[in-house]
């Protein structure tokens, strides 16, 4: 997302109807949403576009003026959005009126210099249009009737909203070459693991900013945040993901969508970050998790986090545990962490680093022939199929396209990809086979 776009910010207090009036804005279904407060507690950041216009999108957690501790964390979020917003819009549920949450959020935003939007949400039809004058003494000028949950009233509110927007930037002298291949794709790495092990406060410390609330109540993250950063080797995009559960444990509608939203960004990344609490041990939940993200072929980093707080026995436990209970995973790298003090969190851009060259890998067509052959001779395939010629067709991640006289079974397949990935050193990142026959 461009550094250029104006930004809008959506506040509020708790439960009345800033994530809905989000996915109203964008069109799909980008935040979570139910009848429960507190559901989002993490910054959602999305680029939107109205009127050919695009901004940049914030849903903020619910602003609270006190509170437990989390309801702290999550309106200082909300306050810092606010500092760097072009716009504001403040949404209140017109159905209930005036609250005291309401009157404190409207002083905080009566300070500010931002102009500001009061979105009279819940307005569903037009004889409910007089509840907005009671708005009127938040002091934030007239209210602007919506139903976010309908749509109604809210392209009217946008054109307001895109008015006060800076001037737009004049395009480019020079427009790309549409002949000329896309600008290079940013690196994804999910970070995920059960509840509660430390992946916000990973995601803060990779990220060099408090985007994740971090708190020590299971579940404090509700969806998947992400946030690109420049590294020496190039940018990177990392996406804090929900705690997933195991599935009979999941008993209510948000942490469903968690969960899918979990899923759905290990299956866009490039590498996942399996973070493990170190003294918790290996659980078979987190079995289940790795082998969930095997399977997307996704190259795995296992992060054991909160490695300081072991004694020397209880180490050379969790080293046999590793060997015993994530045996599957190969030559996946396992790393051993303190998210909270940053020891051994160098260890991980360097890695990171090395998947990235791995999953980029192209191999001259001759050495994978020369791999192939080798392998077939050392253990030839059954019923006289054999590879006759082979080529690696793309990268990212290598992907090999096999020519063969007949069917090779799957298990012979399986021995291939080994051989490939350990004669051409390809480490843990994955790798496809197409297979194609042809008459020998």
């Amino acid at each position: 997302m461009s550094d250029d776009l104006p930004v809008v910010v959506i506040v509020g207090r708790p439960n009345v109807g800033k994530s809905t009036l989000m996915n109203r804005i964008l069109g799909r279904r980008e935040a979570i949403v139910e009848e429960k407060p507190g559901v989002t507690r993490d910054r959602k950041e999305v680029e939107a576009e109205w009127r050919t216009r695009p901004f940049l999108l914030i849903d903020t957690g619910g602003w609270l003026p006190s509170g437990s501790s989390l309801d702290d964390k999550v309106s200082r979020q909300s306050e810092r959005a606010i500092a760097e917003a072009d716009a504001v819009l403040f949404v209140v549920d017109a159905t209930i009126g005036v609250t005291e949450e309401d009157g404190r959020v409207a002083e905080l935003l009566q300070r500010s210099s931002v102009p500001v939007f009061v979105a009279a949400n819940k307005i569903d039809d037009v004889n409910r249009e007089a509840l907005i004058w009671e708005l009127m003494t938040l002091g934030l000028g007239e209210p602007w009737p919506v139903s976010a949950l309908h749509g109604r009233g809210t392209g009217d509110l946008l054109d307001a909203v895109i008015a006060v927007f800076p001037e737009a930037p004049e395009p480019p002298a020079e427009l790309p070459n549409p002949a000329e291949p896309d600008a290079e794709r940013v690196f994804s790495v999910s970070i995920v693991g059960r509840p509660n092990v430390g992946k916000s406060t990973l995601f803060n410390r990779l990220i060099g900013d408090d985007r994740s609330v971090v708190h020590d109540m299971p579940g404090t993250t509700r969806d998947a945040i992400d946030t690109v950063v420049e590294t020496p080797d190039g940018p990177i995009r990392f996406v804090d993901t929900a705690g997933m559960r195991r599935r009979s444990r999941i008993d209510e509608g948000t942490e469903y969508y968690s969960l899918v939203r979990a899923l759905k960004a290990v299956d866009a990344s490039d590498v996942a970050l399996l973070v493990i609490d170190a003294n918790e041990g290996i659980t078979h939940q987190d079995q289940r998790l790795a082998e969930r993200i095997d399977a997307a072929g996704c190259p795995i980093v296992v992060l054991i986090n909160k490695w300081e707080t072991l004694d020397a026995e209880q180490r050379t436990d969790i080293d046999y545990q590793v060997g015993q209970r994530l045996h599957f995973l190969g030559a996946s790298p396992i790393l051993k962490i303190s998210a909270l003090t940053g020891k051994g969190v160098h260890q991980l851009l360097p890695t990171l680093a090395k998947a990235i060259d791995e999953y980029h890998t192209r191999v001259p067509t001759r050495r994978v022939n020369q791999v192939l052959r080798a392998a077939q001779q050392a253990q030839p395939a059954p019923a006289g199929a054999r590879v006759l010629y082979a080529t690696q067709g793309a990268a990212d991640p290598p992907t090999f396209t096999l020519f063969t006289n007949r069917e090779l079974p799957q298990t012979y397949l399986r021995y291939l990809e080994r051989k490939l990935r350990e004669d051409l050193e390809l480490g843990a990142t994955p790798i496809k086979l197409r297979v194609r026959r042809r008459s020998s």
